[in-house]
């Protein structure tokens, strides 16, 4: 990397420091009111819309996708659950975690409709919610 670079490459790395530091405090420390009104960290998601359905993807590496709960309230979806710490974590050195334990919750705005039945699948550490429309409005 010559002088000119230099500026440059340390921008890119502190502006990709501030956007990381803003994802962890939005994961670990964003404690708004919830449903429940516990502390939780939030996953992040991806929402699509196709003609016939609304396609929400939750990133949640580590969690057992039967230990995950999901409902439709007032035009969002709820996600909620608990990753829970590996048991190898209990008793080893840890040198790094990033991945936020405990219990999460994610309330999503759904595009104005109405939606039949929730069926989710898992794959890759995402689970993909999908959210089938009647038609109605």
């Amino acid at each position: 990397m010559d002088d000119k670079d230099f500026p440059r490459w340390m921008w890119s790395e502190a502006c990709e420091m501030l956007a990381r530091a803003e994802r962890l405090h939005q994961q670990l420390f964003d404690l708004h009111p919830l449903s429940s009104r516990q502390p939780a960290w939030r996953p992040p998601v991806d929402i699509l819309e196709t003609d016939d359905e609304v396609l929400v993807f939750v990133a949640l590496p580590g969690v057992d996708p039967d230990q995950v709960q999901a409902v439709i309230q007032g035009g969002d979806l709820i996600v909620a659950g608990v990753r829970v710490l590996p048991e190898a974590f209990r008793t080893a050195a840890i040198h790094r975690v990033e991945l936020p334990q405990g219990r999460f919750e994610r309330r999503v705005s759904l595009p104005e409709g109405q939606y039949q039945a929730i069926r989710w699948s898992s794959s890759q550490g995402c689970l993909l919610f999908r959210l089938k429309k009647t038609g109605e409005i």
